[in-house]
């Protein structure tokens, strides 16, 4: 008999194996009685388990501390929930079973490897774009259970770098080195993928957004220096911007964000700006400059709004997150580079649910961190410059 253990335990397959011989199963005759029970036992237990869904959990960790911003004892704008670093098998009765016939628990753990955007939808479910494996992890907490998406069809993901869900629960993946958008069941199927913009093709599809009350997605083309506007058809309806410095043009934009309020920021990353749009693509205002002080950007890159307007840009150079009321003034910065709770290393993509929960993708932490948000802080007036994290 081989030598792997669970637990005390030998598994069930390697026992049924040693039984079997190298050639298959003996005869009947050739086993003790107990033996023949016991792999009678091992059958049986074997069709239970493969009517028995596998159920996932998230892998979070929280911090000892209370950690909030601004620091106490300013009233808080965001406070500190947890991190999440992958998905796990549910430590339930079929889990251990399932451990004792397969023996060991060592792919058990699902770990993020490189996420850079992060999405929920409206029954709690959570998709991850994850460049590291090439894939989007989809989490559903309501069925505990987890996908892992890595191919429309026949076409393995090569870059995924933004998801968003439509409002019902279609899920939508951008995929730059592809050139395409593709677009999965609320069950992870493959339905359709968008990848003729206008009288051409998306060239590399970064940022996505979804308008509920419109029904349209939004592609940033960073290559065209464009934002696209899809249909519930798949349709190209319009599209905005082009190449330049002035209002309502680009240099390479890469994030989006469809706010509560209705309006579209854009992360014009090489102009360094976001710049506001309504959901036409009619421009409406922008703020932003380069530079190494308190409301520059040195590398913008997720952008997302909350339900009273404030608005959050990460910085994947400063490693941290920097908040500006509606007319585009600095209020206060979230974190600073490192890898404890609250601290960043290389952030990109950044998300805020219904609840006011802030996603934040810790990309080379390998991590993804959440904060509640406190929606009704502050009403666009700055904070206190003495509790903002210091200089930049």
């Amino acid at each position: 008999m081989g030598n792997r253990k669970y637990d005390g335990f030998m598994p069930l397959r390697e026992h049924v194996k040693s039984l079997a011989g190298s050639s298959g199963v003996q005869p009947a005759f050739s086993l003790a009685r107990h033996d023949v029970y016991f792999l009678l036992f091992a059958f049986c237990l074997l069709l239970f388990l493969a009517g028995c869904a596998t159920k996932w959990d998230l892998r979070t960790e929280q911090s000892e501390i209370a950690l909030q911003w601004p620091y106490q004892p300013a009233t808080a704008k965001a406070t500190y929930l947890m991190a999440m670093s992958g998905v796990e098998r549910s430590s339930s009765t079929g889990s251990v079973m399932r451990a004792i016939v397969y023996g060991g628990t060592g792919d058990d753990i699902n770990a993020f490897m490189l996420p850079v955007s992060v999405v929920t939808g409206s029954d709690g479910r959570i998709a991850v774009a994850d460049t590291g494996c090439r894939c989007v992890r989809l989490y559903i907490p309501n069925e505990k259970r987890y996908l892992e998406v890595t191919a429309a069809r026949d076409e393995e993901l090569r870059s995924p770098v933004s998801v968003v869900f439509d409002d019902e629960l279609r899920l939508y993946v951008s995929d730059s080195a592809i050139g395409k958008v593709f677009v999965f069941g609320s069950d992870g199927t493959f339905l359709s993928s968008l990848h003729r913009a206008g009288s051409g093709h998306l060239k590399r599809p970064t940022g996505l957004a979804y308008n509920l009350s419109r029904k349209l997605l939004y592609v940033v083309d960073t290559f065209e220096n464009r934002v696209y506007a899809f249909d519930a058809k798949g349709e190209s309806v319009f599209s905005f911007g082009g190449r330049g410095e002035d209002a309502g043009l680009f240099n390479f934009p890469t994030h989006i964000f469809w706010s509560p309020q209705g309006i579209l920021y854009v992360t014009d990353s090489l102009n360094f700006r976001i710049q506001i749009f309504d959901d036409s693509g009619g421009y409406l205002d922008s703020f932003g400059k380069h530079g190494d002080g308190s409301g520059d950007f040195a590398m913008p890159k997720g952008v997302a709004v909350d339900k009273s307007g404030i608005i959050y840009v990460v910085d994947g150079l400063f490693d941290n997150i920097q908040l500006f009321n509606g007319k585009g003034e600095f209020l206060l910065t979230i974190g600073r580079r490192g890898t404890d709770f609250g601290e960043f290393w290389l952030p990109s993509g950044i998300f805020i649910d219904t609840g006011g929960i802030l996603y934040v993708c810790d990309t080379y932490n390998r991590r993804i961190q959440l904060f509640r948000v406190n929606e009704n802080y502050g009403n666009g007036n700055r904070v206190n410059e003495s509790y903002d994290n210091g200089k930049l």
